[in-house]
């Protein structure tokens, strides 16, 4: 939580150097032993949780400035993002005007009144990220889809339409690239799907289709150790993925 005076300093700052009422807000998926995760913020002094995101320069591509906050909260350099709904109710003023209304008029208040916020989501590969939290939060963290903790503002209905839209591109473009290592198994490349989609794919028919879309290679060699029959490893064809993602393929899951 911002001091008074902070806060003052913050909203002569923000009327310099953003553009008013204009907002960005990332909901950023990993995938970790068989889970999928989000990274999120905890406010200091608070229990609730808030989504990565941030306001735009003055001068800034908005793509530019999803890609400046990412890179602040996560350490990444490169970011599969994705611009996916615009949140622009009018109820969504509510949210803002009770910021910090106790501490500042709304006039001299950046966080009041009504903001429009832009909606991205990210697919990143958990290990290389180093959360870091912002100036409002003590903690930046994954949590897990399934245990996801009460969230500010409407964040919550950020989040939930991003799994929507995530949902939505499973069936017409490739996932996986950004989130999996470099090889994989066919049943770690299932868990992932099955982790987005919530729901369990038949072993067979997912192997199929997952083949026919012509975007994987198969090593040679099968992983070695344990105990069971070795599975082969797997890595995308990054020629046939990128097509993929340009073009396209028709299915569901």
């Amino acid at each position: 939580m911002l001091s008074k005076q902070q806060l003052i300093e913050y909203s002569e700052d923000a009327r310099k150097n953003y553009v008013n009422h204009i907002s960005i807000d990332c909901v950023v998926f990993g995938f970790h032993e068989g889970q999928m995760k989000v990274l999120l913020l905890k406010t200091n002094d608070e229990e609730k949780w808030y989504l990565p995101g941030g306001f735009v320069l003055k001068e800034e591509p908005i793509d530019n400035a999803a890609v400046r906050i990412l890179q602040e909260r996560t350490g990444l350099n490169k970011i599969f993002l994705q611009q996916f709904r615009v949140f622009g109710d009018p109820d969504r003023s509510k949210f803002h005007n009770d910021m910090y209304a106790d501490m500042l008029p709304k006039e001299d208040n950046w966080f009041s009144g009504r903001f429009i916020s832009i909606g991205y989501y990210a697919l990143v590969d958990f290990f290389d990220v180093t959360p870091q939290p912002d100036q409002f939060s003590e903690l930046c963290a994954w949590r897990d889809l399934d245990d996801m903790p009460e969230m500010q503002l409407d964040h919550e209905n950020i989040y939930k339409s991003a799994l929507d839209a995530l949902r939505l591109q499973l069936n017409y473009q490739p996932i996986g690239y950004n989130l999996m290592p470099r090889e994989f198994t066919m049943p770690e490349l299932q868990k992932l799907y099955e982790a987005i989609l919530g729901k369990k794919l038949d072993r067979r028919n997912f192997q199929r289709r997952i083949l026919a879309f012509g975007i994987l290679n198969r090593s040679e060699e099968p992983r070695k150790g344990g105990a069971h029959k070795a599975p082969y490893l797997y890595s995308f064809d990054m020629k046939n993925y990128q097509h993929a993602l340009t073009e396209g393929f028709k299915g569901g899951w």
